[in-house]
């Protein structure tokens, strides 16, 4: 907490003026002015209160000693416990530019288009506990310097024969990637932070804690390691087609791959800084299920996970295929044969589908896709497996099997011929019932995907620099 030097009132961070501010006497000062007068530390640290969530252990801090209502990590609304820590200070911040205000604009922009999305989502009450949080991040600085030798090739025609040849393509490289973002906390989703992506780094400023007053900030439990040959293989991708654009190469036809490049390029690691991007953050909770919401607070981009209402779309896909049934009978006729086939079709087409969505919820499930949370609970607990498992539910009927069914009993409708063309309606209408149970698991698969497993491994441990 800051005081006012002029009236001693609680002085917060004010994205407008980018200045702290004072409610009670309306001053305003630069943040540097009043952090070097409070917290000039030789040991580049200073000191907090640590808000741990009992739930699931998720962990943020503030400046602010008041005592928070929820955790923004499993969404429980609960006193979350607090105590005062010295925390290492990360070398730059990038301050929020965008209001809360102009956070929840954006967001009900994109509710707007969001017709299936349970009205939840939507209530005013919901959409005003956005928190405003720090998010750590490893900023990585390469550079790719020196002589290199590429391998291109030429073809061209020559009668019935074509003509190959190969070129060693000499080069002098002097390439510098500064500010490669990756985030580095494991509560923060890759796939979240990937897409909520870009923040202009241009914009970093050196760090002083008084940037924190009035927001939260998340902890940091991902050394940088983990993303180190990310970084280089972004450098690499981005110089590769910086020369493939060349016009000296215009004529030659690159040979070699990327993990050939890596060597050639010879990208070296400069630099690593522990960097705090700003994020507006909000948590939906339903049983044990969690949705994310979230605003990046220097652009504005709004990345949102969307489950979906089953009632809504059940209803509006109803009331949808009523009018479109009549129309098509109106156009077209339907012979009994043609029917069962393209409900075969449509079954196959679901099954499909459903095998992919069993496959996605597996790599989501198990942090496949997720490095940060992958390493955080490889070094907590060790075999990740015990903890990240198989989705947790009722089993039951596979939902694939639906439509098995349907295939099987449209092919043995086909194969028997039946005289009446009864038959062949009754199949149908049976094969669409067990279309529409194998889409009725898809939507509930696809709200697994669009949400996430509550948290429940501890995200302490690794380097805290961030």
């Amino acid at each position: 907490m800051y005081e006012c030097p002029n009236c001693g009132g609680n002085l917060k961070f004010d994205i407008p003026s980018q200045q702290l501010a004072c409610a009670y006497c309306n001053a305003e000062f630069d943040p540097y002015s009043i952090s070097k007068e409070k917290d000039a530390e030789e040991d580049n640290s200073y000191e907090v209160t640590v808000f741990t969530c009992p739930q699931c252990g998720g962990e943020i801090y503030s400046m602010d000693n008041t005592a928070a209502g929820f955790c923004s990590f499993c969404g429980a609304s609960t006193i979350l416990d607090s105590r005062l820590k010295r925390q290492q200070s990360p070398g730059f911040i990038i301050p929020f530019k965008k209001t809360k205000t102009d956070c929840k604009k954006a967001y009900a922009k994109t509710m707007k288009y969001a017709i299936f999305a349970p009205k939840e989502l939507k209530d005013e009450k919901h959409i005003d506990s956005f928190r405003g949080i720090y998010m750590p991040y490893w900023i990585f600085d390469l550079k790719q310097q020196g002589d290199i030798v590429m391998h291109g090739k030429k073809e061209k025609r020559r009668g019935d024969y074509i003509i190959i040849s190969h070129y060693n393509l000499h080069a002098y490289l002097d390439a510098y990637y500064k500010g490669l973002s990756y985030d580095a906390s494991s509560s923060f989703a890759d796939n979240i932070s990937e897409r909520i992506a870009p923040f202009d780094v241009k914009k970093l400023r050196k760090f002083v804690p008084s940037y924190l007053s009035g927001f939260y900030a998340d902890t940091s439990d991902v050394e940088s390691r983990v993303y180190k040959e990310d970084a280089i293989d972004t450098a690499v991708r981005g110089t590769k087609g910086f020369v493939k654009k060349r016009s000296e190469m215009k004529p030659y036809e690159l040979e070699d791959d990327d993990r050939a490049l890596k060597s050639i390029f010879g990208t070296e690691t400069e630099g690593v800084d522990a960097a705090m991007f700003p994020v507006w953050f909000l948590s939906y909770r339903n049983k044990d299920r969690v949705a994310y919401a979230t605003v990046n607070g220097q652009t504005g981009k709004v990345v949102a996970d969307l489950p979906v209402d089953i009632k809504k779309y059940m209803t509006g896909s109803l009331l949808l295929a009523i009018p479109i049934f009549f129309l098509l009978n109106m156009i077209f006729t339907v012979k009994p044969t043609s029917l069962l086939i393209t409900v075969s079709i449509i079954s196959f087409i679901c099954i499909i589908l459903h095998l992919i969505e069993m496959n996605e919820i597996k790599v989501k499930e198990n942090y496949e896709d997720d490095k940060g949370a992958l390493e955080a609970l490889r070094r907590n607990h060790g075999n990740r497996t015990n903890r990240a498992g198989e989705t947790k539910g009722k089993k039951g009927i596979p939902g694939s099997l639906w439509s098995v069914l349907a295939i099987v009993l449209s092919v043995l409708i086909i194969i028997v011929n039946p005289v009446s063309d009864l038959y062949y309606y009754g199949g149908a209408i049976l094969s669409l019932g067990a279309v529409f149970l194998t889409l009725l698991d898809l939507i509930k698969k696809y709200n697994v995907l669009a949400t996430r497993r509550l948290p429940q491994f501890d995200y302490q441990g690794g380097d805290d620099r961030a």
